[in-house]
């Protein structure tokens, strides 16, 4: 049906439409997905100036760089879609800036990773203009002025990626509990506060199995199990979703970018006493050539809970967060991950009596 909901009489379990039929229910899920973050910066209403959040978007943003001859896009923030389009615009030949508030790209990564992200961008022509807080957007003719704090930037088009927000205006109008990430409260079978309301997806709160917190994270492979987990409690199957550990990755040019768990800080602020190494090797054996990747290891020092992991490199990054990713899924500690038995060689070696020289303390524990 292809209608605009208007709104929802619960008391009569009708959803209404506009300007069409009403539809009653037995069960409704919402998943109304999340909506691109709009800075308050004066112009950014102006056409000309993107966001990207569906496939709409994508074929508007073609679209106008075919119409208006683009050669030169200015990108605001730093993010993944951030970082992801400045690849897809540098592979058409577009000159791209991305202003950024910060120092370096994709915040949530070590400084070390981030500078590598960063040193990517860089040797391949992305302009990164740091400490930029963006005031306003001018207008004029077909190209734009970007005013900031640290110049003014000249651009065919602009791009605002600076993160998306929980849809849930569907979800405040018929009652329901929003939780204290902004995003509407479920259980573990994706009910909400009303007992035959579901929902899924962007629009919701996840399980956190690492902080054993209520989180958003909004990533399609949580809303596809969130949703299956959905229609098996409506289908009468009951099905209970176990949470997420917020594994997450993107390549940008020829870098792979992952990662999982928690960071120091929420780490902190989840109570734990965060300890971490950063080491930088290669990806591969030494006789099949050199694949430089740098990995990040979070643990708690008093209990040596394993908390966490970021890597970005050449290659394998994907397939080592993975594997920390099932072993934060299964509450496994820093011992347990060194003697792990995977194929061919050990992710991690670690060993009490470890070689001075050639190891790093991870609270009391050595890592070679």
């Amino acid at each position: 049906m292809n209608g605009q909901v208007t709104g929802v009489n619960y008391k009569k379990n009708i959803v209404e439409f506009n300007g069409q039929d009403n539809l009653p229910f037995d069960f409704l899920v919402i998943a109304t997905g999340s909506k691109a973050a709009i800075p308050n910066i004066t112009g950014v209403d102006n056409h000309g100036i993107f966001v990207l959040k569906n496939l709409e978007d994508a074929i508007n943003i073609k679209k106008y760089i075919k119409e208006k001859n683009c050669r030169n896009v200015l990108i605001i923030g730093a993010g993944f879609i951030a970082l992801e389009m400045s690849e897809a615009l540098h592979a058409a030949g577009i000159k791209t800036t991305i202003v950024h508030r910060g120092s370096l790209p994709a915040n949530r990564w070590d400084p070390e990773l981030s500078r590598l992200m960063l040193e990517e961008l860089q040797s391949h022509d992305v302009k990164f203009v740091t400490h930029a807080e963006t005031s306003a957007l001018e207008k004029q003719g077909n190209t734009f002025k970007a005013i900031t704090n640290q110049g003014t930037w000249d651009a065919d088009m602009i791009i605002v990626a600076v993160g998306v927000r929980p849809e849930i205006e569907l979800a405040q109008y018929i009652g329901l509990k929003i939780g204290a990430t902004g995003a509407i409260a479920v259980n573990h079978f994706q009910q909400t506060s009303k007992e035959n309301i579901f929902a899924a997806g962007d629009c919701c709160e996840s399980f956190h199995r690492v902080t054993r917190r209520w989180v958003n994270i909004p990533l399609g492979d949580i809303a596809n199990k969130q949703g299956r987990v959905t229609g098996f409690n409506i289908g009468g199957k009951q099905t209970k979703f176990e949470g997420i550990v917020g594994a997450q990755s993107f390549r940008l040019f020829g870098l792979e970018c992952a990662a999982t768990g928690i960071d120091e800080k929420e780490a902190t602020e989840n109570g734990y006493n965060p300890v971490s190494i950063l080491t930088w090797g290669n990806a591969l054996a030494k006789t099949m050539g050199q694949k430089k990747i740098g990995l990040k290891m979070i643990a708690d020092k008093s209990s040596g809970k394993f908390l966490g992991a970021q890597a970005v490199g050449e290659a394998g990054v994907i397939g080592r967060i993975n594997v920390l990713s099932v072993a934060l899924w299964s509450g496994l500690n820093i011992d347990d991950i060194g003697y792990m038995d995977l194929a061919y060689s050990c992710l991690l070696y670690t060993s009490d009596a470890a070689d001075e020289e050639d190891s790093v303390d991870l609270g009391g524990r050595r890592i070679i």
